[in-house]
Protein backbone atom coordinates (compact mmCIF):
# COMPACT_ATOMS: atom_id res chain seq x y z
CA UNK A 1 0.00 0.00 0.00
CA UNK A 2 2.99 2.22 0.46
CA UNK A 3 4.69 1.74 -2.35
CA UNK A 4 1.09 2.51 -4.37
CA UNK A 5 0.65 5.72 -2.56
CA UNK A 6 3.97 7.14 -3.17
CA UNK A 7 3.60 5.84 -6.93
CA UNK A 8 0.48 7.32 -7.15
CA UNK A 9 0.37 10.69 -5.58
CA UNK A 10 3.68 13.12 -5.47
CA UNK A 11 4.61 16.95 -6.50
CA UNK A 12 7.42 16.45 -8.73
CA UNK A 13 6.77 15.70 -12.10
CA UNK A 14 8.30 13.07 -14.62
CA UNK A 15 12.52 14.32 -14.76
CA UNK A 16 13.41 10.57 -16.89
CA UNK A 17 12.16 12.28 -20.02
CA UNK A 18 9.67 8.62 -20.46
CA UNK A 19 7.04 8.78 -22.68
CA UNK A 20 3.87 8.10 -20.31
CA UNK A 21 0.64 7.29 -22.51
CA UNK A 22 -2.77 7.31 -20.72
CA UNK A 23 -5.30 5.01 -22.66
CA UNK A 24 -8.79 5.29 -22.41
CA UNK A 25 -11.12 4.83 -19.60
CA UNK A 26 -14.41 4.71 -21.15
CA UNK A 27 -14.84 3.09 -24.37
CA UNK A 28 -19.13 2.95 -23.82
CA UNK A 29 -20.61 6.27 -23.86
CA UNK A 30 -17.34 8.34 -25.52
CA UNK A 31 -15.79 6.91 -28.74
CA UNK A 32 -12.21 4.96 -29.09
CA UNK A 33 -11.85 4.85 -32.73
CA UNK A 34 -12.04 7.76 -35.69
CA UNK A 35 -15.00 5.97 -37.29
CA UNK A 36 -16.90 6.37 -34.61
CA UNK A 37 -16.43 10.37 -33.75
CA UNK A 38 -16.84 10.75 -37.83
CA UNK A 39 -20.28 8.59 -38.34
CA UNK A 40 -21.61 10.66 -34.73
CA UNK A 41 -20.18 13.98 -36.98
CA UNK A 42 -22.72 12.83 -39.56
CA UNK A 43 -25.50 12.24 -37.54
CA UNK A 44 -25.88 14.84 -35.87
CA UNK A 45 -25.39 17.06 -38.83
CA UNK A 46 -22.00 18.73 -37.49
CA UNK A 47 -19.55 20.49 -40.31
CA UNK A 48 -16.94 21.11 -38.84
CA UNK A 49 -15.50 23.63 -41.27
CA UNK A 50 -12.49 26.01 -40.26
CA UNK A 51 -13.66 29.55 -38.01
CA UNK A 52 -11.53 32.61 -36.89
CA UNK A 53 -13.26 32.75 -33.60
CA UNK A 54 -10.71 32.84 -30.14
CA UNK A 55 -12.78 32.16 -27.37
CA UNK A 56 -10.74 32.00 -24.26
CA UNK A 57 -13.11 29.77 -22.43
CA UNK A 58 -15.64 27.50 -22.23
CA UNK A 59 -17.97 25.00 -20.43
CA UNK A 60 -18.54 21.76 -22.00
CA UNK A 61 -20.31 18.65 -20.85
CA UNK A 62 -19.01 15.51 -20.30
CA UNK A 63 -22.32 13.00 -20.73
CA UNK A 64 -22.27 9.88 -23.12
CA UNK A 65 -22.54 11.03 -26.37
CA UNK A 66 -25.93 9.70 -27.26
CA UNK A 67 -27.67 12.45 -24.80
CA UNK A 68 -24.98 15.23 -25.09
CA UNK A 69 -23.33 14.83 -28.33
CA UNK A 70 -24.62 18.15 -29.68
CA UNK A 71 -23.46 20.19 -26.85
CA UNK A 72 -20.24 19.15 -27.24
CA UNK A 73 -19.33 20.90 -30.64
CA UNK A 74 -21.78 23.50 -29.84
CA UNK A 75 -18.97 24.51 -26.43
CA UNK A 76 -15.82 23.64 -28.23
CA UNK A 77 -17.23 25.51 -32.00
CA UNK A 78 -14.64 28.77 -31.15
CA UNK A 79 -11.39 27.31 -29.15
CA UNK A 80 -9.17 27.10 -31.76
CA UNK A 81 -6.10 27.46 -29.60
CA UNK A 82 -3.18 25.30 -30.03
CA UNK A 83 -2.78 24.98 -26.10
CA UNK A 84 -5.63 24.06 -24.08
CA UNK A 85 -5.94 23.94 -20.27
CA UNK A 86 -8.47 21.53 -19.26
CA UNK A 87 -10.07 21.54 -15.83
CA UNK A 88 -12.27 18.43 -14.99
CA UNK A 89 -13.88 17.11 -12.35
CA UNK A 90 -12.05 14.54 -9.99
CA UNK A 91 -15.23 12.10 -9.98
CA UNK A 92 -13.47 9.76 -7.67
CA UNK A 93 -11.26 11.63 -5.40
CA UNK A 94 -13.14 10.58 -2.23
CA UNK A 95 -11.64 7.18 -2.70
CA UNK A 96 -7.97 8.96 -2.93
CA UNK A 97 -8.75 11.09 -0.11
CA UNK A 98 -7.82 14.01 -2.73
CA UNK A 99 -9.13 17.50 -1.57
CA UNK A 100 -8.24 21.21 -1.59
CA UNK A 101 -5.24 21.00 -4.11
CA UNK A 102 -5.79 20.28 -8.19
CA UNK A 103 -4.52 17.56 -9.63
CA UNK A 104 -2.11 16.97 -12.73
CA UNK A 105 -1.09 13.93 -13.87
CA UNK A 106 2.95 12.75 -14.92
CA UNK A 107 1.23 11.12 -18.41
CA UNK A 108 2.85 12.72 -21.56
CA UNK A 109 0.40 11.69 -24.06
CA UNK A 110 -3.25 10.95 -24.26
CA UNK A 111 -4.61 8.28 -26.46
CA UNK A 112 -7.83 9.35 -28.26
CA UNK A 113 -9.87 8.10 -31.12
CA UNK A 114 -7.31 10.01 -34.10
CA UNK A 115 -4.19 8.47 -32.25
CA UNK A 116 -1.90 9.89 -29.64
CA UNK A 117 -1.95 13.70 -28.34
CA UNK A 118 1.08 15.38 -26.56
CA UNK A 119 0.72 16.66 -23.07
CA UNK A 120 2.26 20.25 -23.66
CA UNK A 121 5.45 21.13 -22.55
CA UNK A 122 4.08 24.10 -21.03
CA UNK A 123 2.32 21.47 -18.43
CA UNK A 124 5.92 20.63 -16.92
CA UNK A 125 6.68 25.19 -16.71
CA UNK A 126 3.30 25.91 -15.04
CA UNK A 127 4.24 23.44 -12.69
CA UNK A 128 7.52 25.14 -11.87
CA UNK A 129 5.64 28.36 -11.44
CA UNK A 130 3.45 26.76 -8.76
CA UNK A 131 3.54 26.54 -5.28
CA UNK A 132 4.07 22.89 -4.22
CA UNK A 133 1.45 23.71 -1.73
CA UNK A 134 -1.26 23.72 -4.08
CA UNK A 135 -0.81 20.87 -6.51
CA UNK A 136 -0.43 16.87 -6.37
CA UNK A 137 0.72 15.04 -9.25
CA UNK A 138 -1.57 11.81 -9.23
CA UNK A 139 -1.64 9.73 -12.15
CA UNK A 140 -4.32 6.86 -10.65
CA UNK A 141 -7.08 9.76 -10.35
CA UNK A 142 -6.42 11.14 -13.50
CA UNK A 143 -6.38 7.86 -15.37
CA UNK A 144 -9.76 6.77 -14.08
CA UNK A 145 -11.40 10.12 -14.67
CA UNK A 146 -13.51 10.27 -17.49
CA UNK A 147 -14.79 14.36 -17.62
CA UNK A 148 -11.87 15.27 -19.80
CA UNK A 149 -11.39 11.83 -22.19
CA UNK A 150 -15.23 12.82 -22.95
CA UNK A 151 -14.02 16.18 -24.26
CA UNK A 152 -10.25 15.15 -25.67
CA UNK A 153 -11.69 13.38 -29.51
CA UNK A 154 -13.35 16.72 -29.96
CA UNK A 155 -11.11 18.62 -29.59
CA UNK A 156 -8.37 16.25 -31.32
CA UNK A 157 -10.61 16.03 -34.32
CA UNK A 158 -10.91 19.71 -34.47
CA UNK A 159 -7.44 20.28 -34.72
CA UNK A 160 -5.14 17.32 -35.23
CA UNK A 161 -2.21 19.37 -33.75
CA UNK A 162 -3.62 20.25 -30.36
CA UNK A 163 -1.97 20.04 -26.77
CA UNK A 164 -3.79 19.90 -23.43
CA UNK A 165 -2.57 20.57 -20.47
CA UNK A 166 -4.96 18.43 -17.90
CA UNK A 167 -5.85 19.41 -14.35
CA UNK A 168 -8.75 18.02 -11.91
CA UNK A 169 -10.57 19.97 -9.60
CA UNK A 170 -11.72 17.83 -6.34
CA UNK A 171 -13.41 18.74 -3.46
CA UNK A 172 -12.28 22.25 -2.56
CA UNK A 173 -13.60 25.07 -0.23
CA UNK A 174 -13.36 28.28 -1.21
CA UNK A 175 -10.46 29.94 0.47
CA UNK A 176 -8.18 27.06 -1.30
CA UNK A 177 -10.06 27.57 -4.47
CA UNK A 178 -9.73 31.46 -4.60
CA UNK A 179 -5.78 30.87 -3.70
CA UNK A 180 -5.11 27.99 -5.93
CA UNK A 181 -6.60 29.83 -8.85
CA UNK A 182 -4.34 32.65 -8.10
CA UNK A 183 -1.65 30.91 -8.45
CA UNK A 184 -2.64 28.82 -11.84
CA UNK A 185 -3.76 31.98 -13.07
CA UNK A 186 0.06 33.48 -12.51
CA UNK A 187 1.95 30.57 -13.20
CA UNK A 188 -0.02 30.65 -16.89
CA UNK A 189 0.29 34.05 -17.11
CA UNK A 190 4.40 33.57 -16.76
CA UNK A 191 4.43 31.20 -19.26
CA UNK A 192 2.41 32.22 -21.72
CA UNK A 193 4.72 35.80 -21.62
CA UNK A 194 7.55 34.12 -21.52
CA UNK A 195 6.18 31.95 -25.37
CA UNK A 196 4.58 35.50 -26.34
CA UNK A 197 1.24 33.44 -26.40
CA UNK A 198 -2.06 34.95 -26.80
CA UNK A 199 -5.20 34.40 -24.72
CA UNK A 200 -8.06 32.68 -26.86
CA UNK A 201 -5.68 32.33 -29.86
CA UNK A 202 -2.90 30.26 -28.53
CA UNK A 203 -3.91 29.11 -25.42
CA UNK A 204 -7.52 28.71 -24.08
CA UNK A 205 -9.58 27.02 -20.93
CA UNK A 206 -11.83 24.14 -21.31
CA UNK A 207 -14.29 23.21 -18.17
CA UNK A 208 -15.35 20.10 -17.93
CA UNK A 209 -19.07 19.76 -16.15
CA UNK A 210 -22.38 18.09 -16.42
CA UNK A 211 -25.47 19.96 -14.77
CA UNK A 212 -28.23 19.20 -12.50
CA UNK A 213 -28.13 15.73 -11.69
CA UNK A 214 -31.88 14.74 -10.93
CA UNK A 215 -34.42 11.66 -9.96
CA UNK A 216 -35.92 9.18 -7.26
CA UNK A 217 -34.25 6.06 -9.48
CA UNK A 218 -30.27 4.50 -9.75
CA UNK A 219 -28.96 7.16 -7.92
CA UNK A 220 -27.05 5.05 -5.79
CA UNK A 221 -29.94 5.33 -3.12
CA UNK A 222 -30.29 8.58 -3.33
CA UNK A 223 -33.94 10.43 -3.72
CA UNK A 224 -31.65 13.46 -5.87
CA UNK A 225 -35.26 14.73 -6.98
CA UNK A 226 -36.34 17.80 -4.45
CA UNK A 227 -39.05 19.06 -6.81
CA UNK A 228 -40.88 15.66 -7.58
CA UNK A 229 -40.30 13.62 -10.37
CA UNK A 230 -43.89 14.85 -12.37
CA UNK A 231 -43.30 16.93 -15.38
CA UNK A 232 -44.05 20.14 -13.38
CA UNK A 233 -41.10 18.72 -11.22
CA UNK A 234 -38.63 18.46 -13.92
CA UNK A 235 -39.64 21.92 -15.06
CA UNK A 236 -38.87 23.36 -11.91
CA UNK A 237 -35.60 21.17 -11.82
CA UNK A 238 -34.54 22.84 -15.23
CA UNK A 239 -35.52 26.77 -13.99
CA UNK A 240 -33.36 26.00 -10.65
CA UNK A 241 -30.90 25.42 -13.31
CA UNK A 242 -31.14 28.44 -15.23
CA UNK A 243 -31.65 30.33 -12.66
CA UNK A 244 -27.31 29.79 -11.41
CA UNK A 245 -26.60 29.98 -15.09
CA UNK A 246 -28.08 33.75 -15.23
CA UNK A 247 -26.79 34.70 -11.98
CA UNK A 248 -23.51 33.63 -11.33
CA UNK A 249 -22.14 32.03 -14.74
CA UNK A 250 -23.02 34.51 -17.24
CA UNK A 251 -22.36 38.31 -18.32
CA UNK A 252 -19.35 40.07 -16.50
CA UNK A 253 -17.58 37.43 -14.32
CA UNK A 254 -16.23 38.14 -10.74
CA UNK A 255 -15.54 36.30 -8.02
CA UNK A 256 -18.67 37.15 -6.28
CA UNK A 257 -20.60 35.37 -8.77
CA UNK A 258 -18.14 32.42 -8.64
CA UNK A 259 -18.39 32.58 -4.88
CA UNK A 260 -21.84 32.68 -4.35
CA UNK A 261 -22.40 29.79 -7.52
CA UNK A 262 -19.90 27.44 -5.06
CA UNK A 263 -22.11 28.30 -2.10
CA UNK A 264 -25.43 27.87 -3.88
CA UNK A 265 -24.43 24.14 -4.80
CA UNK A 266 -22.41 23.18 -1.71
CA UNK A 267 -23.21 23.92 2.24
CA UNK A 268 -20.75 26.77 3.06
CA UNK A 269 -19.84 24.98 6.88
CA UNK A 270 -19.61 21.63 4.84
CA UNK A 271 -18.51 22.08 1.28
CA UNK A 272 -18.22 18.13 0.36
CA UNK A 273 -22.03 18.16 0.91
CA UNK A 274 -23.61 19.39 -2.46
CA UNK A 275 -27.49 21.56 -2.11
CA UNK A 276 -27.61 21.34 -5.74
CA UNK A 277 -26.29 18.29 -7.77
CA UNK A 278 -23.72 19.67 -10.55
CA UNK A 279 -20.71 17.44 -10.57
CA UNK A 280 -18.91 20.52 -11.81
CA UNK A 281 -19.78 22.08 -8.77
CA UNK A 282 -15.81 22.49 -8.08
CA UNK A 283 -14.30 22.48 -11.39
CA UNK A 284 -17.08 25.26 -13.02
CA UNK A 285 -16.25 27.96 -9.98
CA UNK A 286 -12.26 26.92 -9.99
CA UNK A 287 -12.22 27.01 -14.13
CA UNK A 288 -14.28 30.29 -14.30
CA UNK A 289 -11.75 31.79 -11.44
CA UNK A 290 -8.46 31.14 -13.04
CA UNK A 291 -9.99 31.65 -16.40
CA UNK A 292 -11.32 35.69 -15.33
CA UNK A 293 -7.87 36.12 -13.71
CA UNK A 294 -5.76 35.20 -16.25
CA UNK A 295 -7.83 37.23 -18.14
CA UNK A 296 -7.31 40.32 -15.47
CA UNK A 297 -3.46 39.91 -16.07
CA UNK A 298 -3.59 39.99 -19.50
CA UNK A 299 -6.25 42.26 -20.38
CA UNK A 300 -6.71 44.17 -17.14
CA UNK A 301 -10.74 43.40 -18.28
CA UNK A 302 -13.15 40.41 -16.90
CA UNK A 303 -14.18 38.11 -18.91
CA UNK A 304 -18.15 37.95 -20.73
CA UNK A 305 -20.13 34.62 -20.65
CA UNK A 306 -22.82 33.60 -22.84
CA UNK A 307 -24.68 30.70 -22.61
CA UNK A 308 -25.51 28.87 -26.15
CA UNK A 309 -26.81 25.75 -25.28
CA UNK A 310 -28.92 24.16 -22.37
CA UNK A 311 -30.20 20.55 -22.63
CA UNK A 312 -30.95 17.00 -20.61
CA UNK A 313 -30.67 13.53 -21.34
CA UNK A 314 -34.44 13.36 -21.45
CA UNK A 315 -35.69 16.92 -23.86
CA UNK A 316 -34.50 15.68 -26.41
CA UNK A 317 -34.63 12.16 -29.00
CA UNK A 318 -30.95 10.58 -28.40
CA UNK A 319 -29.76 9.78 -31.59
CA UNK A 320 -28.48 6.21 -32.24
CA UNK A 321 -25.24 4.53 -31.06
CA UNK A 322 -25.47 0.75 -30.57
CA UNK A 323 -24.54 0.05 -34.01
CA UNK A 324 -21.12 1.54 -34.00
CA UNK A 325 -20.39 -0.10 -31.10
CA UNK A 326 -21.38 2.57 -28.26
CA UNK A 327 -23.76 2.63 -25.79
CA UNK A 328 -24.48 4.26 -22.48
CA UNK A 329 -23.72 4.11 -18.81
CA UNK A 330 -27.09 5.22 -17.31
CA UNK A 331 -30.68 5.50 -18.11
CA UNK A 332 -32.18 8.58 -19.43
CA UNK A 333 -36.26 8.42 -17.85
CA UNK A 334 -38.37 11.12 -15.70
CA UNK A 335 -37.23 9.43 -12.72
CA UNK A 336 -33.22 9.81 -13.63
CA UNK A 337 -31.86 12.56 -15.81
CA UNK A 338 -28.94 14.93 -16.32
CA UNK A 339 -28.66 18.64 -17.69
CA UNK A 340 -25.98 19.70 -19.90
CA UNK A 341 -25.33 23.87 -20.25
CA UNK A 342 -22.97 25.22 -22.84
CA UNK A 343 -21.17 28.74 -21.94
CA UNK A 344 -18.52 30.25 -23.91
CA UNK A 345 -16.65 32.97 -22.51
CA UNK A 346 -14.68 36.39 -24.70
Amino acid sequence: ILLFSISACKNKPNALGKEHTRGLHDTIGFAQYAWQMDTIYKRLNIEDTPNELHWKAAICPHDDYKYAGALYYKSLEGINAKTILMIGVAHKAKNFELQDKIIFGDFTRWKSPYGILPVSGLNKEILENMPEDSYLIHDDMQALEHSLEAIVPFLHKKNPDVEIIPVLVPYINYSDLDRISTDLAKAVHEVMRAHNLAYGKDLAIVISNDAVHYGDTDWGGKNMAPYGVDSLGTARARAHDKMLIDKYLTGTLDMHKIQSFLFDTTYEDNYKEYKWVWCGRYSVPFGLATANKLNLLNNKLSLWGTELAYSSSIDHKPFDVEDIRMGTTAIATQNHWVAYVSIKYE
